[in-house]
C-alpha cells in the first residue's frame, strides 16, 4: 500500500523532533504536527525557561557575596517583568531554531491539532494524511487536584507568564518542579512556603541528599511544611488567597502553585479509533521498542510515563528513527545510570543508585561522604555547605552511585556519569588526580568510609 508519509509524528517536543529529523535524514518521508509550540514542554514551559529563572534567582546570592571580595555596590533591585520579557525573547528564538531544524531536514511541518482517524490515518485541521508509521510524542500536562478553590491556583504553565512576582507564594508538591520553583520564588524575594504531604520531599533521591537540601533551604528562609496538604483555597475581597490546610491551619498567600504531578496529554487524540491501550496509570502502553498495542503506532517520551526527562526522550526518538529506517545502527535505550539534576538553590546532581536502593538490592555497601563549606563562600558570611557522597559496593569496589548538593552539582555529576557508565571502581576514583582548587576534586579525595 502507498502512504503519504513513512512516518507521521504527533508532537514537536524534544523526542518527536529528534525522531522526525533523523528519520528524514535516513531517507524517510516525514511529517510532524504540533498544535501548541515547537520544542514542547522543555523549551517553552519546562527545563529551559525554568533554568533561566534559576539563574535569575541566583544573582541574589552573587550580590550578597560580592562585598566579601571587595565589591561595593548599591542595594540591587529586581524587576520581574524584565526577566519574563527577556525569557520570552529567548524562547521565541529557540522556537525558530526548532522550526528550522525540522524544515531544513526535509520534514513537513503541520501546525494544527492532529487526531487519529485509524491506525494509519491522521487528520489535521480537516485534512487527512496516511502514514505507514505514526509516532505519538504529545508529552504531559500539569494537573491540580480536585480541591475546593482549585481555580485560584496555578501550575508551571502559568508561572512562566505571571505579570508580577507574588509577594507570598505557597508551592504544593515534593518533586523536581515544586522544589525548583520554590527556590526560584524564594531567591527572587517572595515569602515562600513549600507544602508536601509526605515525610520529606524528593522521594526516590538519596536520603542524605534530601535531608541536606531541606537544611539548606531552611537556612535560606524557606518555610518547609511536610506532612501537610491543602483542604481548600478561598479568594478574599482584596485579591489575596486564604489557604486552609487539612489540619485546620490557615495560611495567607498571593499565589498558590501546584506541582503535584503531570498527566499524559491525550486530549482529543482519537486513540479510541485505534488498538492503542493505556496502562493502569493512564500512560500509553509500549514494549521495549516503543511499539504500542497497535502495530503501526509507536509512542515515546512523557506520554509513556517511563523516565520523564528531556535527554531520555531524545534517546528514545533516536532509537525509533534508527529501528524503523536505519536498523543497522539501532541500539536500545539504556535506562541505567541516567544522570539528573534538580536546579534547586543549591543544586542537586545525582547518578546511579542511592544508598537505600543499593542496600535493598543486596549490595554490601560502603559510604564515602563529605560535607564542607565551598571555597567560593570562604570570604562571605554564607554558611551554606556542600554535600558529596559515593555509594560503593564493598565486595567489587565498583562505584554504584554519586550524589551531590551544592553549586554546579549538575555540571559536575555529568562527568561522573561517564565514569559510572564505564564501570569505574573506587580505586579508579582514588587514582584520578583532582583539579585543584575545585569542589569537584572532593569526589576523588574521599578515602575513609563514614560507616567504617
Amino acid at each position: 500500500m502507498s502512504y503519504d508519509f513513512d512516518l507521521f509524528v504527533i508532537g514537536a517536543g524534544s523526542g518527536g523532533v529528534r525522531a522526525a529529523r533523523f528519520a528524514a535524514g535516513f531517507g524517510a518521508k516525514v511529517a510532524v504536527a504540533e498544535s501548541r509550540y515547537l520544542g514542547g514542554t522543555c523549551v517553552n514551559v519546562g527545563c529551559v525557561p525554568k533554568k533561566l529563572l534559576v539563574y535569575g534567582a541566583h544573582f541574589a546570592d552573587d550580590f550578597d557575596h560580592a562585598s566579601g571580595f571587595g565589591w561595593s555596590l548599591e542595594k540591587p533591585s529586581f524587576d520581574w517583568p524584565t526577566l519574563i520579557a527577556n525569557k520570552n525573547k529567548e524562547i521565541e528564538r529557540l522556537n525558530g531554531i526548532y522550526r528550522n531544524l525540522l524544515v531544513n531536514s526535509g520534514v513537513k511541518l503541520l501546525e494544527g491539532h492532529a487526531r487519529l482517524v485509524d491506525a494509519h490515518t491522521v487528520e489535521v485541521d480537516g485534512q487527512r494524511f496516511s502514514a505507514e508509521h505514526i509516532l505519538i510524542a504529545t508529552g504531559g500536562w500539569p494537573q491540580i487536584p480536585d480541591v475546593p478553590g482549585r481555580e485560584h491556583a496555578i501550575t508551571s504553565n502559568e508561572a512562566f507568564f505571571l505579570e508580577q512576582l507574588p509577594k507570598r507564594v505557597i508551592v504544593v508538591g515534593g518533586g523536581y518542579i515544586a522544589v525548583e520553583f520554590a527556590g526560584i520564588f524564594n531567591g527572587l524575594g517572595s515569602e515562600t512556603t513549600l507544602l508536601y504531604r509526605g515525610e520529606m520531599f524528593l522521594r526516590g533521591f538519596d536520603g542524605a541528599v534530601r535531608k541536606h537540601l531541606s537544611e539548606e533551604l531552611t537556612k535560606r528562609g524557606m518555610n518547609l511544611q511536610f506532612n501537610s496538604d491543602i483542604a481548600r483555597i478561598d479568594k478574599l475581597d482584596d485579591g489575596s488567597l486564604k489557604v486552609t490546610l487539612k489540619d485546620g491551619c490557615e495560611l495567607a498567600a498571593d499565589c498558590v502553585f501546584y506541582a503535584t504531578g503531570r498527566r499524559p496529554m491525550l486530549d482529543n487524540l482519537g486513540l479510541e479509533n485505534t488498538g492503542v491501550q493505556l496502562d493502569d496509570k493512564g500512560f500509553i502502553q509500549v514494549d521495549e521498542q516503543f511499539q504500542t498495542t497497535e502495530p503501526s503506532i509507536l509512542a515515546l517520551g512523557d506520554v509513556i510515563g517511563r523516565v520523564q526527562l528531556t535527554p531520555v526522550a531524545l534517546a528514545e526518538g533516536m532509537a525509533v528513527a534508527r529501528r524503523l529506517f536505519k536498523p543497522e545502527q539501532y541500539r536500545p535505550v539504556d535506562y541505567k545510570h541516567i544522570p539528573t539534576a534538580v536546579f534547586s538553590l543549591p543544586n542537586i546532581g545525582t547518578v546511579g543508585l542511592t544508598e537505600e536502593e543499593a542496600r535493598e538490592q543486596g549490595h554490601s555497601v560502603q559510604i564515602f561522604e563529605s560535607r564542607f563549606r565551598p571555597m567560593q563562600l570562604s570570604l562571605t558570611h554564607s554558611q551554606e555547605r556542600t554535600l558529596m557522597k559515593l555509594v560503593v559496593d564493598a565486595d567489587t569496589d565498583k562505584v554504584l552511585g554519586c550524589h551531590m548538593v551544592g553549586p554546579d552539582a549538575g555540571e559536575i555529576v555529568q562527568g561522573l556519569a561517564i565514569a559510572l557508565k564505564a564501570g569505574a571502581t573506587k580505586q579508579v576514583f582514588d587514582e584520578t588526580i583532582g583539579v585543584h582548587p575545585t569542589a569537584a576534586e572532593e569526589f576523588v579525595t574521599m578515602r575513609t568510609p563514614v560507616d567504617a
